[in-house]
């Protein structure tokens, strides 16, 4: 795992965009598409607004997915990943040629799932943009984590925490608002892709940060699989990484 310290979010998303663009691009050299994926989040909000901007990229040989979406949530709602992805990433750069959207809303879920595990299975990930969240997780993948299941997609149930952690965002109104299922991309899929730039700024996380890599790999602490992938980029802020002092 290669970790990146910046001095705050900002540079943080700034060095996690470029890489991610680099990624992109060399696999564009080599293959006539790239299949991306990307995390929603305020710890993403830097990274994206850089990454739209990146030079040299024909995003019209792009194919993305995303990695969550709750359930019952409509693509206008405020907290709606696919809202938050359309603004700030597809309506920013050209065309993509593909744009596979988790519809959380689908009349039939199962029907939805297969779908999108059909489609993925299609389409292997080149490079996914991924975050850690403040209980460890990733995706919507909360602890205890399945670590088992070969299923792309799945329903999971979120936990206090994670439920929390929108709330506090500012994504809902009220914590009772905020739903207590979600269709998140698994664990093993996850881990499926070729490379994984993974940002996570923001003193909120830096307990999470320090158990991912401190510890044990458990799905206790999802986000410490990443332990075992072969090309993992980790970029953090001072405040992510406060607990790191003594292992980077």
């Amino acid at each position: 795992m290669k970790i990146n310290i910046q001095l705050n979010p900002k540079e943080t998303g700034k060095v996690a965009a470029n890489q991610a663009a680099s990624l992109i691009r060399a696999t564009l050299e080599k293959k006539t598409f790239c299949n991306i994926i990307l995390a929603t989040g305020n710890s993403q909000l830097e990274m994206l607004s850089i990454l739209v901007k990146a030079k040299g990229i024909d995003w019209s040989r792009i194919r993305m997915f995303h990695l969550d979406e709750y359930l019952n949530i409509n693509d206008v709602h405020p907290a709606s990943f696919r809202k938050y992805l359309k603004e700030r990433f597809v309506n920013m750069v050209s065309p993509l040629q593909s744009v596979f959207y988790i519809e959380g809303d689908a009349p039939n879920i199962k029907m939805e799932i297969e779908r999108l595990n059909y489609l993925i299975q299609q389409y292997p990930i080149d490079v996914a943009m991924i975050g850690i969240g403040e209980n460890g997780h990733l995706a919507f993948n909360d602890p205890p984590a399945n670590f088992e299941t070969d299923e792309p997609f799945i329903v999971v149930e979120l936990d206090e925490a994670c439920r929390r952690q929108q709330y506090n965002e500012g994504w809902f109104a009220r914590l009772e608002a905020v739903p207590h299922k979600a269709i998140s991309m698994s664990i093993r899929q996850i881990m499926k892709s070729k490379s994984i730039v993974c940002t996570v700024p923001d003193e909120r996380k830096a307990t999470a940060v320090k158990a991912a890599l401190a510890q044990h790999i458990t799905n206790d602490i999802p986000a410490s699989i990443l332990q075992e992938h072969p090309d993992v980029y980790l970029f953090l802020d001072t405040a992510s990484s406060n607990f790191l002092k003594d292992q980077v």
